[in-house]
């Protein structure tokens, strides 16, 4: 971070750090009520009259953070007037801006408390060298280094890979129809498979070379508890475990589906239909776009004033596109476009496993559906030539009265 200038300041400047040279420092002692404690780390930024320090704490492997030596270093922090404490871990949150692990909340009045999984810190660092790119050449190649380390299996900075104990408990339990809301394995599977789409978001923009973020209400960003027991609600309830992704210029947010009693996957894009041609011109307009995607795509067509809409595999509009249209003269209003995959049903990554059928479902409807849909626009109007514009004919005044109304007439 210190090194890399652009790096440095792309983790710490959206914590509010001056973009001024950035200094760290390794295992600061400090005293705490008689005892030392050595914090991993100190990251201090200047800029002119304006200083901001952090602390830093970092687990690898599967070492998960402590609640106790967290609150510890918040009582560093503040008693020093410190800005921060940084937390980095393979423990990957639900949503940006939510903390792993919870401390006393009256320790963070002074001081703010952010994370960092690894996964990001590869993805800030994949996104700066090969698509921000570093000025410096010595520079970028410290920050390759980096990237070659944290990519290493020994490194210590690992993927997302469980999906947690109660995964199978509650997997069974949603086919035997015996899961209840308030039980605690279905928010502990709800809150990972939320940190799961929160990684599958981090993989594709380190792809994509762009910020691909989960969509969440006001309400669920500001009480992220709310977020997760409406996902564990509707788990009980339907057996569903839904997401949404946004991708910039994509035609629509992708659409995530986990459906855990049919073991399917299904990431879908919303299309707003043409407003002008008939519905057999607007299903082309879609199939045309959809040249070279696989011809098990499902293409979902609903219409004006109509509350169901009709269904039909890519393979068979290729042939026939009326087969989307049961009534001619209704209008279509948007399309649908879906991918269907199995979902696996192990608990960790690797073949067979839930969190790779997830990974690859994300990351199959972007490269099969979401780049190459576009958004329909209207035909510019046209300039009218001189020819075509009526001309009235001239009107003689030099006529007797009579005349000009025999004229007229």
């Amino acid at each position: 971070m210190s090194s890399v200038k652009e790096f440095g300041r792309a983790l710490i400047g959206p914590m509010g750090a001056p973009s001024g040279p950035i200094e760290t420092f390794i295992e600061v002692p400090f005293d705490l009520a008689g005892r030392r404690i050595f914090p991993d780390g100190l990251i201090r930024a200047r800029r002119g009259s304006k200083s901001w320090t952090a602390l830093v704490e970092v687990k690898t492997g599967d070492n998960a953070l402590a609640t106790d030596q967290l609150e510890n270093y918040l009582d560093v922090a503040r008693e020093h007037g410190y800005d921060a404490l940084i937390t980095i871990s393979n423990e990957m949150p639900p949503s940006p801006g939510i903390h792993p692990t919870a401390v006393d909340r009256r320790k963070l009045r002074k001081v703010a408390l952010h994370h960092w999984s690894w996964t990001e810190v590869l993805t800030h660092a994949v996104m700066q060298k090969e698509f921000r790119g570093v000025a410096d050449p010595e520079q970028a190649w410290i920050l390759g280094e980096l990237i070659r380390y944290l990519e290493h299996p020994k490194s210590g900075a690992m993927s997302f890979d469980d999906m947690g104990p109660s995964w199978v408990t509650v997997r069974e339990a949603v086919a035997a129809g015996t899961l209840r809301s308030n039980d605690k394995a279905a928010l502990d599977v709800a809150a990972r498979f939320d940190a799961l789409v929160r990684f599958a978001c981090l993989r594709l923009g380190r792809k994509l070379g762009t910020e691909v973020v989960p969509v969440l209400t006001k309400a669920e960003a500001l009480d992220h508890a709310t977020r997760t027991a409406t996902l564990a609600a509707d788990l009980v309830k339907s057996g569903v475990l839904t997401a949404a992704i946004r991708i910039p210029n994509t035609v629509s947010d992708m659409t995530i589906s986990a459906d855990l009693r049919a073991s399917k996957v299904t990431t879908s894009f919303d299309v707003t239909a043409p407003k002008e041609g008939r519905p057999t011109t607007r299903v082309n307009w879609l199939v045309r776009q959809l040249a070279d995607s696989p011809n098990s795509v499902r293409v979902e067509a609903f219409f004006q004033r109509g509350r169901t809409g009709t269904a039909e595999l890519l393979r068979e509009l290729r042939v026939q596109p009326t087969k989307l249209i049961l009534d001619p003269t209704k209008e279509i209003k948007s399309f649908t476009v879906a991918q269907v995959s199995p979902a696996g049903a192990k608990r960790n990554a690797g073949r067979g496993g839930f969190i790779d059928s997830v990974l690859d479902a994300v990351d199959g409807a972007y490269e099969e559906i979401g780049q190459r849909l576009k958004p329909w626009t209207g035909t510019p109007p046209k300039i009218r030539a001189d020819s075509d514009v009526e001309v009235e004919p001239e009107i003689r005044s030099d006529l007797p009265s009579a005349a000009l109304s025999s004229q007229d007439e």
